[in-house]
């Protein structure tokens, strides 16, 4: 696994400005994998240089043209499906088939894409639906220009592609900056443009730190618009960069969904879904069900089967195709994680499972998975985003009750239904405050459907058709009838 000395500026890997050198971590074997050298503030005036000259001509290529560029990304990513699972699954810790859903998502993402890009042709200067007594209104979809995006770890080639996709669609051209604790997958995305003959100057690639290259990103007047997909605290330093020549930004923060196992649900379905709604990617994910509302009369059975699933999960290798349950991403998380497990002990919270019960491997940065119940709504478990693989359960008596406790929450990102109605579980998502909420299913994130949330959770959406309109500026030319 080579060393990411250098950065992809103007179409070309060049060497860092930078000297500060990041070890990048294996979080099973507990070693390092490569040296990523932190970039610095003139690696980011670079990029956007390059970016800002590329620009014109970019915009000005044909929705069909830009479509054939994404569809070359997606080529290149399947054609290095195998090793990019390995690469993530070394990096980031998840097990070997959660990363082949990322790579196939993140291929399906940019195939969306194209196809939309290549819609764009037949919608510039369309007629407004509203007409106007004497006046030919027609609209444009102009791009925003350049755009600065910024990722986290819990999911590599995903939530690049959310947003270099529809960017690069819209005629935007970008600098992004992935994360520094799990870059090495995010770095084929520049191999794959240089490959392809994306024109210099449309992606550039910089990696480094928050205090190396993120604050110096969102902070360049040169960049037209930020979207950022992180934790909230960084959200909102983003956003007060941003207001800096008051340009767009898109936010995709923190979550804190709640599950909801209605009284006639299937109690194995329930278990299942759960389960997944945890325990996926140890729990480092934004939308991760970390709160369960179970009706009282099926509490304890579904508690019961929750601990089987517990008892089955296999803690290992992510290279172990064996393996179910992966180390957290670094010892920074484990500890993190740690201290949450620490204040439900000072709470006095009952584990559905004590710990101790399941043994965790010495070697990882491993949490044991853990369920409590009957935690109070005060508890700063139930109430704040753990981002591992810690489930807090509580019981309620009626619909209405399960409504009320899951709303009352600082995010609205995303939210699941178990019950045996689909009426009842369509009643119940109107009443909810989520962006994406899942009735009887596993959470799901297709390219063609909306993603965001809202209250703390964010501002705007990524995907769909939605997601490249963030990426656009609506124009509108109006001249008198002929």
């Amino acid at each position: 696994m080579r060393d990411i000395c250098q950065q992809f500026i103007d179409g070309h890997w060049r060497s860092s400005y930078g000297g500060r050198c990041l070890d990048v971590i294996d979080p099973y074997r507990e070693t390092v994998i490569a040296k990523l050298t932190a970039g610095d503030a003139r690696d980011v005036d670079a990029s956007v240089r390059a970016a800002r000259q590329a620009l014109p001509a970019w915009r000005r290529l044909s929705g069909e043209a830009r479509g054939q560029y994404l569809e070359g990304l997606a080529d290149g990513l399947a054609d290095q499906h195998t090793a990019l699972c390995r690469t993530i699954s070394l990096n980031g810790g998840k097990p070997l088939a959660e990363s082949q859903l990322d790579v196939d998502d993140a291929i399906a993402c940019y195939r969306y894409y194209a196809h939309l890009a290549r819609q764009l042709d037949a919608c510039q200067g369309e007629p407004s639906a509203q007409s106007v007594a004497g006046v030919e209104v027609r609209r444009y979809f102009d791009p925003v220009g350049v755009v600065g995006l910024i990722t986290p770890w819990n999911f590599p080639l995903v939530t690049a592609a959310w947003k270099i996709a529809p960017a690069l669609a819209a005629g935007c051209t970008v600098v992004f900056k992935p994360s520094e604790v799990v870059p090495v997958p995010e770095q084929a995305i520049a191999d794959i443009a240089q490959t392809i003959d994306l024109p210099p100057g449309v992606l550039n690639l910089i990696n480094g730190d928050g205090p190396s290259i993120g604050e110096a990103l969102t902070q360049h007047t040169g960049v037209d618009k930020i979207s950022f997909t992180g934790s909230n605290p960084t959200g909102e330093s983003v956003m007060r960069a941003a207001a800096t020549g008051v340009r767009n930004v898109s936010l995709e923060l923190g979550g804190k969904s709640p599950i909801i196992v209605t009284e006639d649900a299937d109690i194995a379905q329930a278990a299942y879904l759960v389960m997944n709604g945890i325990f996926a990617n140890a729990g480092q994910i934004c939308s991760a069900t970390s709160r369960l509302l179970v009706h009282q009369a099926i509490a304890e059975d579904l508690y019961a089967a929750l601990s089987q699933h517990i008892d089955a999960l296999v803690m290992g290798d992510p290279l172990d195709e064996a393996t179910t349950l992966g180390p957290l991403v670094s010892d920074k998380q484990r500890d993190a994680v740690s201290r949450y497990l620490a204040f439900a002990k000072d709470e006095g919270l009952i584990p559905v499972r004590e710990a101790s019960h399941r043994e965790v491997p010495r070697q990882g940065f491993f949490v044991a998975p853990t369920v409590f119940r009957d935690v109070p709504v005060e508890s700063r478990l139930w109430q704040e985003e753990i981002f591992g693989p810690v489930l807090c359960a509580r019981q309620f008596a009626s619909d209405d009750e399960a409504i009320a406790i899951a709303n009352d929450s600082d995010f609205g990102l995303a939210a699941s239904i178990v019950s045996g109605s689909h009426e009842k579980a369509a009643d119940i998502a109107r009443q909810l405050s989520a962006g994406s909420i899942w009735t009887n299913m596993d959470q799901l994130a297709p390219p063609q459907a909306a993603w965001g949330g809202g209250k703390k959770s964010g501002i705007g959406r990524e995907l769909g058709p939605e997601g490249l309109s963030a990426y656009q500026e609506l124009k509108q030319v109006m001249a008198p009838s002929r």
